[in-house]
């Protein structure tokens, strides 16, 4: 493993993400998306996205199948490599919160310690856990790319849900049940929390 840098500096911006927020009109936010495969994620962070963009706000979404074409291109699926792909996307959630964006991101992340290490990056109110709280049942039946079958079949290893485990969120500040409630619904509960928060305005103050 190569050495860590001992000469680096955090460099501090002269535009604070204050001043961002004040210019925009509305708080960044990290809004972690979380669940099985196939449990709505990747839908309804994207759904979210433009139901933000469509009110003028600063918002992009990061996606697992996307992330892992580039920055995280070297990573396979083992326990290390998922937890180091989390640590990626957590660093990279907070550079985008800084910048003053609503960051989205949709990653399976099945284990507690590592979702808990990319919440403790940033102040308390900054994080939001989404739990996208299909069933394995629910999942399975939208499985479009036949991962849960080539998985049952062995040929897929380390498998989240079927060989290897999903922790589910204990205490998400958001649970939103995909494999029942339409998108459209989901998108309004996720929508509803980000105004309570005051995290964005409003209806009429975008």
């Amino acid at each position: 493993m190569t050495a860590k840098a001992t000469n680096i500096v955090w460099h501090h911006s002269t535009v604070t993400r204050a001043a961002r927020a004040h210019q925009r009109g509305h708080r960044s936010a990290i809004l972690w998306f979380t669940g099985l495969s196939g449990a709505g994620k990747s839908t309804l962070a994207n759904a979210v996205n433009s139901a933000l963009f469509e009110q003028g706000l600063t918002c992009y979404v990061l996606d697992g199948d996307n992330i892992r074409h580039g920055l995280c291109s070297d990573l396979g699926f083992s326990d290390a490599d998922r937890e180091e792909n989390i640590r990626r996307i957590g660093e990279v959630a907070k550079l985008f919160l800084d910048a003053g964006v609503v960051v989205l991101t949709a990653f399976v992340s099945p284990f507690k310690a590592d979702r808990a290490r990319a919440r403790a990056l940033v102040e308390s109110g900054d994080f939001v856990e989404i739990h996208c709280a299909a069933n394995l049942e629910v999942c399975e039946s939208r499985d479009t790319k036949g991962l849960y079958a080539k998985a049952r079949a062995g040929e897929i290893k380390e498998f989240t849900g079927i060989s290897s485990p999903y922790e589910a969120p204990e205490s998400p500040e958001l649970q939103v049940d995909t494999g029942r409630q339409s998108l459209d619904d989901s998108v309004a509960q996720v929508i509803s929390y980000l105004e309570e928060q005051g995290i964005i305005p409003p209806p009429g103050n975008a």
